[in-house]
């Protein structure tokens, strides 16, 4: 008897969505419905074409659908309502990141994760890289020692003047799109900053275009940069400095590898390296999304993780805006 595939509903026809649609097939799930704006519009036709996807409608016949899940690729200022009608429809929910626009938003949206009894996950794929855990043994482990320093960045070109990402009304700027990825890893290997400061550029429709920020913790300073008009290709970085050694990560949040990745650390003055084969960390996140879902394993990042994210950008644009420390 062959089980029944984990049934997921699309919204939108977002690029990302490019490449959920072969990580969910992947991870053994289904991708039923897909739900679009303007469902009468040739570009949703040929997504729904192109990705042998079943095309229902809008948003809203999503939420009406006999699915398990929904992901939530939208743009930022729409992953609030969409991701809570999806909860108090029933369906667990996958939302891209920023999860939200501020804190409060978070906490709503993990205070009806837990109402209504669904799953609900931030969809930083990077996460489950065999990189990013091997780092994390490594730092764990106390081989670097006690953690003093971070260096981590982000940053592309940003072509297109009609994309939502220069709209601060829809949650634009470059700290929402890539910073938020180095101020992640740091939490996740440092855990809570007690401080924030930060200091942006400005782009002419309000949004930063470019963020450099400092995560102060009680030992150690997290220097951390993103921009929307640094050069092709994407670039990336994560440096992390011990009281023993030191460890520098390659392409760390790249979620889709292409090719072998190489991480290098060096404690006592040995060198050391390690390689990781081409992997597709979409694909990983989404089986253990729906192993969560179907209660076989305990989810790894829950909401309040999110919550504590928000909590950190908040204050990051706030120390901006100020120009000054903000406590957390």
């Amino acid at each position: 008897m062959t089980a029944t595939p984990f049934r997921w509903g699309l919204l939108g026809a977002a690029r990302i969505a490019r490449a959920l649609i072969p990580a969910i097939r992947e991870a053994g799930g289904e991708v039923t419905v897909l739900g679009v704006r303007d469902p009468a519009s040739p570009r949703a036709r040929e997504f729904a074409a192109q990705w042998q996807v079943p095309l229902i409608g809008t948003y809203q016949d999503v939420m009406d659908s006999d699915v398990d899940a929904v992901y939530n690729p939208l743009p930022n200022d729409a992953h609030l309502p969409w991701t809570r009608a999806a909860l108090h429809a029933g369906k667990h929910a996958l939302t891209e990141k920023p999860f939200v626009l501020n804190e409060r938003e978070a906490q709503e949206l993990a205070h009806t994760a837990a109402q209504t009894g669904r799953v609900l996950l931030e969809a930083f794929a990077y996460r489950f890289q065999p990189q990013v855990g091997a780092a994390l043994d490594i730092i764990q482990a106390g081989q670097l020692g006690e953690i003093r320093a971070v260096d981590g960045s982000f940053g592309f070109h940003l072509t297109d003047p009609g994309d939502f990402r220069w709209n601060p009304a829809q949650g634009g700027g470059a700290l929402y799109d890539v910073g938020t990825y180095p101020v992640n890893l740091v939490r996740l290997m440092l855990g809570e900053p007690e401080k924030v400061t930060a200091v942006a550029r400005l782009s002419a429709s309000g949004v930063d275009v470019g963020l450099n920020a400092t995560l102060v913790y009680p030992n150690a300073l997290a220097g951390l940069s993103c921009g929307f008009d640094w050069g092709e290709p994407s670039s990336q970085a994560f440096h992390i400095v011990g009281t023993r050694g030191e460890l520098r990560m390659e392409r760390p949040f790249d979620s889709h590898t292409s090719a072998p990745t190489v991480m290098r650390w060096r404690v006592g003055g040995q060198e050391h390296h390690q390689e990781f084969p081409p992997f597709n960390a979409y694909a990983e996140m989404v089986r253990h999304f729906q192993n969560a879902a179907h209660g076989q394993e305990q989810l790894r990042f829950k909401p309040d993780d999110a919550v504590k994210q928000a909590r950190v950008l908040d204050a990051l644009f706030l120390a901006a805006q100020r120009d000054t420390i903000i406590p957390l």
